[in-house]
């Protein structure tokens, strides 16, 4: 289970800020060099950021990005949901189509438990939890 490209990239800059503090302003430069993300890609994923309330944006010379919110209360599902990266309870794992109890594929009574545990896991896991880490971003 792979996430797409914008979402893993949320990800890393709102851990980077929330790793690196919030008693600063993040600049979109610097973020984008820090990270090795596209700066025009950056501020497509920042103002979604912006609009879905985990950043304020503070313009001018002097301006950057900050955290909206505390680092706990921003968890990985709240992250995927903003970018549709949440897979469908009809997604089917070997990507047949629609896969539901009325239409299984030769996985799917497999996959429900798994799936569940990674759904848990990212409701459960905010940026608090990780940031603090010595994870690679």
């Amino acid at each position: 289970m792979q996430l797409h490209n914008t979402t893993q990239y949320a990800i890393r800059i709102l851990s980077y800020i929330a790793k690196n503090g919030n008693e600063r302003l993040y600049s979109a430069k610097e973020l984008a060099k820090e990270l090795n993300i596209s700066y025009k890609f950056l501020t497509k994923i920042m103002m979604k950021l912006v609009k879905a309330d985990f950043v304020n944006s503070i313009k001018g010379r002097v301006g950057g990005y900050e955290l909206k919110k505390e680092a706990k209360e921003i968890s990985m599902i709240d992250i995927l949901i903003t970018f549709d990266d949440l897979d469908s309870d009809t997604t089917c794992i070997l990507g047949i189509g629609l896969c539901d109890c009325n239409n299984k594929c030769s996985l799917h009574d497999q996959w429900l438990k798994p799936r569940d545990l990674i759904k848990k896991m990212y409701k459960e896991t905010t940026l608090d939890k990780i940031k603090n880490e010595n994870y690679k971003l």
